[in-house]
């Protein structure tokens, strides 16, 4: 039988906005951060203190990002976390912060923050992030304590979104065939270096960028995964923790909580 993840219940009613850490916004990630806004914004509507999120990336804006990722002209040369939080904060009237570095570097390898979002290539990071995942981390406050982390990757044609969590998570007792671990994406794919690109030099331009990724691929997956989060405070339930995305055969097939 189809197993069910009930959300955290500190998610649902916090005393303060959820922390949110997005590690990586080029992409996948520029696209994340504007639906997290979204989402931001349809959570205070219902009365929750919706999201406070903390944009990491240390690269900066080059004209191989122009179209496919979310940047412009005039934000050539900028720090991208820097870029798009800025954009963001004024569009939606928000005070969300950029670290300008990568995730490892001036961060300790441990980010306080009750949910983290990873869209980058590097397999390294996910499985740093596992090894804290497999722990469950409490930082002696509640903006700060990990419950979960969802890992957002793709090739050039397909991807996956994966929502694990951290520690167990307390279920309601009298419901059967629920699940207190959700597994995260080094967990399911414990080969996952066999997937990580070979060449990661960065593109020159548009057209040699698209050679690697396909246009179309980073926006799907991010709106996948924000669906996801959506659903946890929206149903305060998962029952499905991802999905495989294939634009090559236009298929999609959903990750069953196991």
């Amino acid at each position: 039988m189809d197993k069910t993840h009930y959300t955290a219940e500190y998610l649902l009613s916090p005393e303060h906005p959820i922390t949110v850490a997005l590690i990586g916004v080029g992409g996948t990630g520029s696209q994340m951060l504007n639906n997290l806004a979204r989402i931001h914004t349809s959570l205070i509507t219902l009365g929750h203190p919706g999201l406070h999120v903390t944009a990491y990336d240390g690269d900066a804006v080059t004209a191989a990002n122009l179209g496919r990722q979310l940047f412009t002209k005039s934000e050539l040369g900028m720090n991208k976390a820097v870029a798009l939080v800025t954009r963001v904060n004024r569009f939606f009237g928000l005070r969300w912060e950029a670290k300008p570095v990568n995730y490892g570097v001036g961060t300790n390898n441990q980010i306080g923050s009750n949910i983290i979002i990873t869209c980058v290539d590097k397999v390294a990071i996910r499985n740093e992030i596992s090894k804290a995942c497999i722990k469950g981390n409490n930082y002696g406050r509640a903006d700060t304590k990990n419950y979960y982390w969802m890992d957002l990757g793709n090739t050039k044609d397909c991807g996956q979104v994966v929502i694990g969590s951290y520690g167990s998570i307390s279920q309601p007792k009298k419901t059967k065939n629920t699940c207190e671990f959700l597994l995260n994406i080094t967990r399911l794919h414990p080969d996952l270096e066999k997937f990580e690109k070979a060449d990661d030099t960065p593109s020159c331009s548009l057209a040699e960028a698209l050679t690697k990724q396909d246009l179309f691929i980073n926006s799907l997956l991010a709106q996948y995964g924000a669906n996801i989060i959506w659903k946890m405070f929206r149903e305060a339930k998962l029952n499905y923790q991802g999905v495989y995305l294939n634009l090559k055969t236009m298929t999609t097939n959903p990750i069953k909580i196991k």
